[in-house]
């Protein structure tokens, strides 16, 4: 009975740990709701199914694709809506359509992308993430998620630029990332990490490194937030090489212990 309740809890506690690494110690309500998300849809932070931003959850496109398999889904359908797009400006409208056994009509989502609504990050990739926010609305529908999707944000325009930033005094940081406002920088940090798939342990090792400091915490806004430009660059640039680079501290670790 004992051994049962431990199987089930622990990934619950997994969820926990990992995420108050990540973003700090969770409130009350930021862990019942994790709990719930945890027990009903068997979400995982470590796999990155869910990120905390701002004091709100929310999934990720690995994370629907993973319940859409867990449940059997029996396909997906996605097309352009040729006449609420416009190639000359990166404006791009997607209708997609889930399809489960019990409901062979599918589950209708709409995606929209254009440059004034997505990261400067993936400028001209406007059409993938129209795509994949139709997706994720159709599978937010098919299995009943409430939750938005962290792909489905748009970017705000009027985001503190580095010179503003540099203007402007600190102010204490915020429970769960740094003091820059929107978006924090711990959160584009984390978006950084699921995107291109780096190792959160070596990254940290790395922007210590790259800050000067024995631990990220420790370090500057502004040397953090040159890290994290420098890593949106470098990851861009040539992941592979930003691996090559990240494993190198990896092994550094292994010759001081």
């Amino acid at each position: 009975m004992k051994r049962n309740l431990r199987r089930q809890l622990e990934p619950l506690r997994s969820n926990v740990k990992l995420g108050q690494s990540l973003w700090g110690k969770l409130s009350g309500v930021a862990f019942k709701q994790l709990s719930e998300l945890t027990s009903k849809y068997r979400f995982s932070v470590a796999a990155g199914d869910l990120l905390f931003l701002d004091g709100r959850w929310y999934v990720t496109h690995a994370g629907l694709l993973r319940i859409a398999h867990r449940r059997r889904c029996t396909g997906i359908r996605t097309s352009i809506e040729s006449q609420l797009s416009d190639s000359n400006s990166n404006r791009w409208v997607f209708k997609a359509t889930v399809y489960r056994k019990s409901a062979p009509k599918g589950f209708v989502g709409y995606g929209d992308a254009d440059p004034s609504n997505v990261s400067p990050l993936v400028r001209g990739a406007e059409m993938r993430v129209a795509e994949t926010r139709a997706v994720n609305r159709a599978l937010r529908k098919a299995y009943g998620i409430g939750l938005c999707s962290v792909e489905e944000l748009g970017w705000s325009s009027s985001a503190p630029s580095a010179s503003d930033n540099h203007a402007r005094p600190s102010k204490p940081c915020a429970s769960n990332g740094s003091n820059i406002g929107h978006p924090r920088l711990r959160d584009r940090l984390c978006l950084l990490i699921r995107k291109y798939e780096l190792d959160p342990t070596l990254v940290k090792r790395y922007a210590a490194d790259f800050c000067g400091t024995e631990a990220l915490r420790d370090a500057s806004r502004d040397l953090v937030e040159a890290f994290v430009s420098t890593l949106a660059e470098e990851a861009a640039k040539d992941r592979a090489a930003l691996v090559c680079k990240l494993n190198s501290y990896n092994q550094l670790e292994e010759v001081k212990s």
